[in-house]
């Protein structure tokens, strides 16, 4: 089998490049993993524009990208919008490439958030399944690869790659901690696993290529701690939040995460905070916006709850909380008041 030359790299926000996260765990048997706190809130409609590309090119991504939304509870809506939270180029000189989930909301709108250096059906999928918070499978911390690092150092050294061995560890070899990502069972058929030569491992031979989403892929992304709902037909519409006497929750179970809205009527200054003892993290997104995130919180409460103070417009709002610990569960009072 001849190297793999056509590699995935992950593009990181500058602020995540040297800082330690803070991780923990979840159980279960779900494959393929996903990056804890990166997760779009469900049901979100996702506009994707492109930037340059022939029209082959587009057609292809309209057609194999939303093969995501028939199982996770997502929407994409290909758009001219010039706020389109998705941005995809044709570079081939600046391979494949896509920045994880929400992060693709900190990225200046006139530039890329995703790059095809190549177009074919596995390589869209497997962008796309990082847009959505998806991570690479080979760096998963239940795959039991053990590398030949001087094979794969080698090999993505040169053309057409040329990566430096800091890239080429994180992008190959270092795999995540089991507490910073979501899922656990490695899954050789995943997408998300792209194809490398037998002469990369020293314990179990190489991986072929994946082209199609595989039957673990559809279920973990339809599972609860990704975008659930899609294969059932339910709905996970937020709960709408009494702004004057706020809301007594609970998370039940790991990996759930509430949605409340609630409405703006002026502009002013809010308070978004969580209380009680249950360790929790809060995102705003809005208005009028299940994609557009305003801010997000974990510590700045009362002991380990969160809270946001930041001026709203008037305007639908959308609180996500989800538990620290994903494998945790317990019940908190959220509440909004205005200056």
């Amino acid at each position: 089998m001849q190297p793999a030359r056509k590699m995935c790299f992950d593009r990181l926000l500058p602020t995540q490049l040297n800082r330690p996260l803070r991780t923990r765990m979840i159980a279960g048997k779900e494959r393929a993993i996903s990056l804890i706190g990166k997760q779009w809130p469900n049901e979100s409609t996702i506009r994707i524009r492109f930037l340059g590309g022939s029209q082959s090119d587009q057609d292809m991504v309209r057609t194999i990208a939303p093969m995501w939304t028939e199982h996770a509870n997502l929407n994409f809506e290909f758009s001219e919008d010039p706020r389109a939270e998705i941005r995809v180029s044709f570079d081939a000189n600046d391979g494949a490439w896509s920045y994880v989930g929400t992060d693709n909301l900190s990225i200046p709108l006139h530039a890329a958030t995703l790059n095809l250096g190549w177009v074919d059906q596995g390589v869209i999928l497997h962008e796309f399944g990082h847009m959505i918070g998806l991570s690479h499978e080979h760096q998963n911390p239940d795959g039991g690869i053990e590398w030949n690092e001087a094979a794969v150092i080698s090999d993505l050294s040169g053309p057409p790659n040329f990566w430096d061995e800091a890239t080429i560890r994180h992008n190959v070899l270092d795999k995540y901690r089991a507490d910073q990502v979501h899922g656990t069972d490695f899954d050789e058929h995943s997408v998300m696993l792209y194809a490398f030569p037998d002469e990369w491992t020293t314990n179990m031979g190489g991986t072929q290529d994946n082209d199609d989403l595989s039957a673990q892929d559809k279920a973990f992304v339809a599972s609860k701690v990704m975008y659930p709902g899609r294969d059932t037909g339910t709905s996970t519409n937020a709960t709408e939040l009494d702004v004057l006497r706020g809301a007594l929750a609970e998370i039940s179970s790991g990996g759930e995460e509430n949605l409340f809205n609630f409405h703006v009527k002026e502009t002013g200054i809010h308070v978004i905070e969580t209380t009680g003892s249950t360790d929790l993290v809060v995102s705003l997104f809005g208005p009028d916006s299940s994609t557009r995130k305003v801010a997000e919180d974990d510590d700045s409460g009362n002991g380990r709850n969160s809270r946001i103070v930041t001026e709203l417009t008037p305007g639908e709002y959308i609180t996500v909380v989800r538990h620290f610990d994903p494998s945790a569960s317990g019940e908190y009072r959220i509440m909004v008041s205005a200056y």
